[in-house]
C-alpha cells in the first residue's frame, strides 16, 4: 500500500511539474511529497513543538567549535570506536600535518556517547521484520545527540535540559550504519543545518582492502551481526571500494552473522545468563536443533568449547551425550562463529585463503584476543595427520577494526571545516545509556528490568512515545563484569567514564555505591 501511495504521489508530481512554469513551483510540490513521506518520528522532531523529541533547528548552533562530538551505538560495544578516537594520533597537533606527535589528535574535544542498551541488539530487528522500527530507534539516537534533554536517573519523571548538542555524529554501530545512515543524512538535510555524519562500514571496507596488494588473491571474512550481514552493507561496500581503488585480484567475501556475540558481550539474558548451570527455556543462541545456527556435533572437537563454570549448558553430566546444548559465554560464542566461518570457506568451491577478518560489529574488538586464539588453533588443527584448515587460511590473518579509519575520516573533516576546539578538554566527555521507561504504562519490563524479547521486537513503528530514558552511565545500569572488561580493554576511555561519574555535574546526584570508580 505504501509503495502504491508513493507511486501515485510521484505520478502526481510529474503531472503538476509539467504544468509548472518554473522550478520553484516544482520544488514546492516535491517538498509536499517529502512531508507526506516523512516518518512520524521525523515529524515529531521537526514540527511538533509539544513533543519530547522536538528540536528547534532554527536556533541550532551549527559549526560551533566548542560543541562536542556525538557517538552512538546500540550498546556499549561502540566504546571501542570511541576508544579509537580517544587514542588516535595520526597528525601533529601543532601544524595538523600527517605524522603522530605522541599526543592524541582529539585531546581538546569533548565527546558525548550514547548506548541504546534497552533496545539492543539492533542486529535482530531485520530477522524479526522490524527494520522500520529499527530506523525509528536510530533516528531517536540521533535526536538525543542533537537535543539538550536527558534524565538523571531511571526513576526521574522530569527530564533535564542542560546537555549540549553536537557538531558532528559518528555512527559507531555497523547495523545502524547499514540501515540508518542514509536516513540520518537525509534528515540532517531537511533540518537545513550543516553537520557531518560518519558511519563505520565505508571506513571498515577501506581498512580491510588495505591489507591486500592490488593484484593479490584472497578471502575476506565479515563477522557482523545478523542484521548487518542481511543488509549486505559490508559485502556491497567492499565490492564497490575494490573496484573504485583498482584491486584486480580474486577477492572473495564470506559472511558470518555472529548471532549472540554482541548479546553475550552486553550480557543479554536471552543469550548469556551466568545464574544458570543447566539448559533453560528462554535461550535464543545457537543450539543443536537451530536450523540457522546449528551446533554441529561432528565439529565438537574443533569448536573446543570451554565447559567449565557453566560456560556451556548441557542436559547431561557427560558432555559427549548432550541432547540440549546452549552457549553461555562470550568466548564460546566466538569459537562457534569462527569455526563456522572457516567451515564455509573450506566447503566452498575454489575458495581463496582467508587473509583478513573485518570486525563488522563494535562489540567484537573486545574479543580480538579470543578470535586470534581460535584462528591459531584452527591453523594447526590436524585430523588423521593432515591439516584441515591450513590450505584455507594465511598464517597471519589481519583482524581489521574499522574504528581507526573512522578516526582519520573525522579528523580530515574537522581540519577542512576548521572545527577543532581550541580550548576544550577530552576529560569533560559524557556517557549516557538507555533504560526502559517504567513511567510509561505501555512499556513492558521483565524481572531483570529489561524489555522482554517479544515486546522489544513486537513494537510498531510510528507509535511515537518514550520507550526509554537516556541516563548517565552508572553501576546501576552497567554490570561490574562489563566495567572490568572496559578497564582492561579500553583503559583510556574507562578513565573518561570514571571522571564523568566523579566530577561531572550531571552525575553529582549519584549515590556513592552507584559511581563508576
Amino acid at each position: 500500500m505504501k509503495h502504491l501511495k508513493n507511486q501515485y504521489l510521484w505520478a502526481l508530481l510529474v503531472v503538476l511539474a509539467s504544468s509548472c512554469k518554473n522550478s520553484e513551483k516544482m520544488d514546492i510540490v516535491k517538498n509536499e511529497i517529502d512531508i507526506q513521506n516523512e516518518r512520524a518520528i521525523e515529524k515529531a522532531i521537526l514540527n511538533d513543538e509539544s513533543s519530547f523529541y522536538h528540536v528547534n533547528f532554527e536556533n541550532y548552533p551549527e559549526m560551533d567549535k566548542s560543541l562536542p562530538i556525538g557517538v552512538f551505538d546500540s550498546g556499549t560495544g561502540g566504546l571501542t570506536v570511541l576508544d579509537a578516537l580517544v587514542n588516535f594520533d595520526g597528525h601533529n597537533n601543532k601544524n595538523q600535518e600527517k605524522g603522530g606527535d605522541a599526543l592524541p589528535d582529539f585531546i581538546s574535544e569533548k565527546f558525548i556517547y550514547l548506548a541504546d542498551q534497552a533496545n539492543m541488539p539492533y542486529g535482530n530487528y531485520s530477522s524479526e521484520d522490524k527494520t522500520d522500527l529499527l530506523v525509528e530507534h536510530i533516528l531517536k539516537d540521533m535526536q538525543f545527540l542533537l537535543s539538550n534533554k536527558y534524565y538523571r536517573a531511571a526513576s526521574d519523571t522530569q527530564y533535564q535540559k542542560d546537555k549540549q548538542p553536537v557538531k558532528s555524529i559518528v555512527i559507531a554501530c555497523n547495523t545502524a550504519t547499514a540501515y540508518g545512515s542514509e536516513f540520518i543524512k537525509a534528515f540532517i538535510d531537511k533540518t537545513g543545518i550543516e553537520l557531518k555524519v560518519i558511519g563505520v562500514i565505508d571506513a571498515g571496507a577501506r581498512g580491510t582492502l588495505s591489507t591486500f596488494e592490488k593484484d593479490e588473491n584472497g578471502s575476506i571474512g565479515v563477522m557482523a551481526t545478523v542484521g548487518t550481514i542481511q543488509s549486505k552493507g559490508y559485502e556491497n561496500t567492499l565490492l564497490k571500494v575494490k573496484d573504485e581503488l583498482g584491486y584486480t585480484g580474486n577477492i572473495q567475501i564470506f559472511n558470518q552473522g555472529g548471532h549472540g556475540i554482541a548479546e553475550a558481550v552486553d550480557e543479554e539474558p536471552d543469550f548469556v545468563n551466568k545464574d544458570f548451570k543447566e539448559p533453560r527455556d528462554d535461550y535464543r543462541g545457537p543450539s543443536l536443533d537451530d536450523p540457522n545456527f546449528t551446533i554441529d556435533k561432528t565439529l565438537m572437537d574443533i569448536y573446543n568449547f570451554d565447559f567449565d563454570h557453566g560456560k556451556m549448558l548441557c542436559d547431561n553430566q557427560d558432555t559427549d551425550d548432550c541432547q540440549i546444548l546452549q552457549i553461555n559465554d562470550s568466548e564460546n560464542y566466538v569459537r562457534y562463529h569462527v569455526v563456522s566461518l572457516l567451515e564455509k570457506i573450506r566447503t566452498s568451491e575454489n575458495s581463496q585463503p582467508l587473509k583478513a577478518i573485518v570486525l563488522g560489529c563494535t562489540h567484537y574488538p573486545y574479543l580480538t584476543e579470543e578470535i586470534n586464539e581460535v584462528l591459531a588453533e584452527l591453523y594447526n588443527y590436524k585430523k588423521d595427520g593432515k591439516y584441515v584448515y591450513r590450505d584455507f587460511m594465511t598464517e597471519d590473518i589481519a583482524i581489521v577494526d574499522p574504528a581507526v579509519n573512522v578516526a582519520e575520516e573525522l579528523y580530515v573533516y574537522m581540519k577542512e571545516k576548521n572545527l577543532f576546539n581550541p580550548s576544550g578538554d577530552i576529560m569533560d566527555s559524557e556517557f549516557f545509556i538507555s533504560v526502559p521507561n517504567s513511567a510509561n504504562p505501555k512499556v513492558k519490563i521483565d524481572d531483570n528490568g529489561r524489555f522482554p524479547y517479544d515486546y522489544k521486537y513486537g513494537r510498531t513503528e510510528n507509535d511515537i512515545q518514550e520507550y526509554v530514558k537516556m541516563v548517565p552511565f552508572s553501576k546501576s545500569n552497567i554490570s561490574e563484569e562489563t566495567l572490568d572488561r572496559f578497564k582492561k580493554s579500553i583503559p583510556e576511555t574507562y578513565e573518561l567514564i570514571e571522571t564523568f561519574n566523579k566530577s561531572n555535574a550531571k552525575t553529582r546526584y549519584l549515590d556513592q555505591s552507584e559511581r563508576i570508580q
